[in-house]
């Protein structure tokens, strides 16, 4: 039986999202706004987390995955039917931890602080609290004389003096499960939505004397919900900083981290340097002393110990140590580079291996391909490895030199140490060591006459 139990409230619609996607889905650096609530209680050392889903069910199913547990809110009747739902889920945890799908900002160490001082001081109910310069559109803590909380009113329902008030309820609590789950079916959809609100099961506590706690959130910032588009771009600058400054403390250069976008599931080795309008994004890992950017995207992928690279775009790919990659260069997923691989400007790559050393160095299409060891690739070569209905291999042993405007017609193999002539075609198979040419022979005719240069000097 587990002792804490988290519930995410991630069934509304998020209208202000204007979108056609579940509002908790939306993502900021690499993750979903859900998935770092979830990220959260995890790190706080919650491992039985529920999710309540109600609009787009289905797609938040599919996101998340099966091995999550789920409570289904059929109908969006408040804050307090969406908790409702999730009471057979949770068994007979004691301690149950509210959240909203929609904060992605909420730090690990405050959960754990709040479930402690939840715990620590015995309280039936805790709130999880901020004190903001501009309260507008929460609602506020009341507090009698002597500090204790009376109540939470909405800011619609706020006087003008509690209007004034600054300290606003983020939407996360902590509750004794004993007194929750009774105190949520005697709730009434007293009020103009007609909803069942989670605040009035506050307000049941204050009215049976039961202790109320606040714990005050260290830092704002980190209990702001995301609402609409211009919300989503702020979360992700927040997060955006809390991540450059997090590599840059730890040893990573970073030129200009306001124009550099690093997504939370990206690790970086030491004196490694990035430049500006450089995205690293999705399950991404670079090694200690490369060079990066500037104008590089790396999704997906894997870049070893000291290599660079530069204005490029690199998906679903491996770049070993001490690699060279751009200016302008696509990789594409499938690709891998060894060790001391060049790959220059105007270079394609899809679903190919290049081996230790070789070079490709401009203007060139390898898909399909296996490239041996120290191999030159000429300026304007391509596989042509797609026959309109299947993809064909290509195999280019150690040693071999490819001359410029090289057509290879797949599927074929350049053995080692080949020598294919510039502006050769090649749809049969090199054997190692031979040189191969297939081209027309050049012939040069005259295109005109000492006589035809007379006439025209006389007109």
């Amino acid at each position: 039986m587990a002792e804490t139990v988290a519930v995410i409230l991630a069934a509304g619609q998020g209208k202000r999202m204007h979108s056609r996607l579940p509002k908790v889905l939306h993502r900021v650096a690499g993750r979903s706004l859900l998935e770092h609530v979830l990220a959260a209680t995890r790190q706080a050392g919650i491992e039985d987390n529920i999710i309540v889903i109600g609009h787009g069910a289905e797609e938040v199913r599919a996101a998340l995955g099966p091995e999550q547990k789920y409570a289904l809110q059929e109908q969006q009747l408040g804050t307090g039917h969406a908790l409702a739902q999730a009471r057979q889920a949770a068994g007979e945890a004691a301690t149950v931890l509210v959240l909203c799908g929609d904060t992605p900002l909420i730090r690990p160490a405050t959960l754990s602080g709040l479930l402690h001082h939840h715990q620590a001081t015995g309280a039936t109910v805790t709130i999880l609290s901020a004190r903001v310069a501009d309260p507008t559109g929460y609602g506020r803590i009341i507090r009698d004389g002597q500090g204790q909380v009376k109540g939470i009113v909405e800011e619609r329902d706020a006087t003008p003096a509690e209007k004034a008030i600054n300290e606003i309820n983020t939407g996360i609590y902590c509750f004794a499960a004993a007194f929750l789950w009774p105190a949520l079916a005697r709730l009434k959809p007293d009020n103009d939505q007609g909803e069942y609100y989670l605040t009035d099961v506050v307000a049941l506590a204050v009215s049976q004397e039961l202790l109320v706690q606040t714990l005050v959130a260290g830092d704002a910032e980190e209990v702001l919900g995301v609402n609409d588009r211009a919300q989503l771009a702020a979360a992700g600058a927040v997060w955006r900083r809390r991540i450059n400054t997090a590599l840059m403390l730890d040893g990573v250069t970073i030129i200009d981290p306001e124009t550099t976008y690093i997504d939370v599931t990206v690790t970086i080795g030491k004196d490694t340097i990035i430049y500006p309008g450089t995205f690293l994004e999705g399950h991404t890992i670079i090694g200690a002393g490369c060079c990066l950017g500037p104008g590089t995207t790396i999704r997906d992928s894997q870049v070893g110990d000291g290599s660079t690279v530069i204005h490029a775009v690199v998906l679903g790919s491996t770049i070993g140590p001490d690699c060279q990659v751009g200016p302008f260069a696509y990789l594409r997923p499938g690709t891998v580079l060894e060790a001391g691989v060049k790959v220059g400007d105007f270079v394609e790559i899809k679903a190919s291996r290049i081996g230790r050393g070789s070079k490709v160095p401009h203007l060139t299409y390898l898909g399909d391909a296996t490239v041996g060891t120290g191999v030159n690739i000429g300026a304007g070569t391509i596989t042509c490895n797609y026959d309109g209905r299947q993809k064909w291999p290509t195999i280019i042993e150690d040693g071999a030199f490819i001359g410029s405007n090289t057509n290879l017609v797949a599927p074929v193999r350049v053995g080692a140490g080949a020598l294919v002539g510039a502006g050769s075609t090649i749809t049969k198979d090199v054997p190692a060591g031979a040189l191969a040419l297939a081209r027309e022979r050049q012939v040069n005719l005259p295109t005109r006459g000492k006589k035809d240069d007379e006439k025209r000097q006389e007109k």
